[in-house]
């Protein structure tokens, strides 16, 4: 009898590691800054929904002010179109449908504009987070994968509620940022931009994905059509294999350990 009880134990443990309290399927959170952002960790958030988790995209922006490659002007009609985008590209993934914070978009740290603006985006972030209870996040890292003055702000706000220990929100932090083949593929005729692409060996975490996952991510990044246009679409669908091979890297925010699982 002793060895039966032993094997019933081990293997209720393992059921309790891989899906949490009583088989609860394990929680993924992802915070950007603008709807399109999670393109640099879509593989990684189709992969976890694919093999069960719950995976959410938290969008801190309503995207209204937009980019060069729409002729909806800056605006709450962009903001609405962004966010049915936003709605497509989370539908691609598998993943549920995306929360919009809905605050300025390229104002989330504008002092002047409101000088609580920052408290009111960490509040109801941590909102969400205590009401989602994740096993583990992604969000950008210090650079802001592009620099963008919204991508620091988010990725700031993130680890801030990570490190002062706020309820309902993991030490599990990963930092997501962009290839350069990827910003090349963006911006052809300026490349990456200086000291914004993180070492090599800071990346120790490496999440690999099948091809089905790259096709969804392929699927979603298509959903973006007032940031991307076509010919803009075919180089990242082109570039997208080259500059992942086979698994999406990522930085812990704390530690070096190499894993290969973000709940490991």
């Amino acid at each position: 009898m002793r060895p039966l009880l032993v094997c019933i134990l081990a293997s209720m443990a393992s059921v309790f590691a891989a899906g949490g309290e009583q088989g609860k399927p394990r929680t993924l959170v992802a915070v950007f800054a603008h709807p399109d952002d999670e393109g640099a960790a879509s593989p990684v958030l189709a992969r976890y929904a694919r093999e069960g988790a719950q995976v959410y995209l938290i969008v801190a922006t309503d995207g209204a002010a937009g980019s060069q490659q729409t002729t909806i002007p800056p605006g709450p009609e962009l903001a609405n179109v962004r966010a049915e985008e936003a709605r497509c590209a989370a539908g691609a993934l598998g993943i549920q449908p995306p929360i919009l914070l809905g605050f300025p978009d390229g104002k989330l740290g504008s002092y002047a504009d409101d000088p609580l603006r920052l408290f009111k985006a960490t509040q109801r972030l941590h909102e969400e987070l205590q009401r989602l209870r994740p096993d583990a996040l992604i969000t950008w890292g210090p650079d802001g994968g592009t620099g963008h003055p919204d991508h620091r702000l988010v990725s700031a706000l993130v680890t801030q509620l990570v490190r002062t220990g706020a309820p309902g929100v993991p030490e599990r932090l990963f930092y997501v940022s962009l290839p350069a083949e990827a910003m090349r593929a963006v911006n052809p005729s300026r490349g990456e931009p200086p000291l914004l692409i993180p070492q090599a060996k800071h990346l120790t975490t490496r999440v690999p994905f099948t091809p089905a996952d790259l096709d969804a991510a392929r699927r979603s990044l298509a959903c973006h059509k007032t940031q991307f246009p076509a010919e803009t679409m075919a180089r990242l669908g082109e570039t997208a294999k080259q500059m992942w091979n086979g698994a999406v890297p990522l930085a812990p925010a704390f530690g070096t350990a190499a894993v290969r699982d973000l709940f490991d």
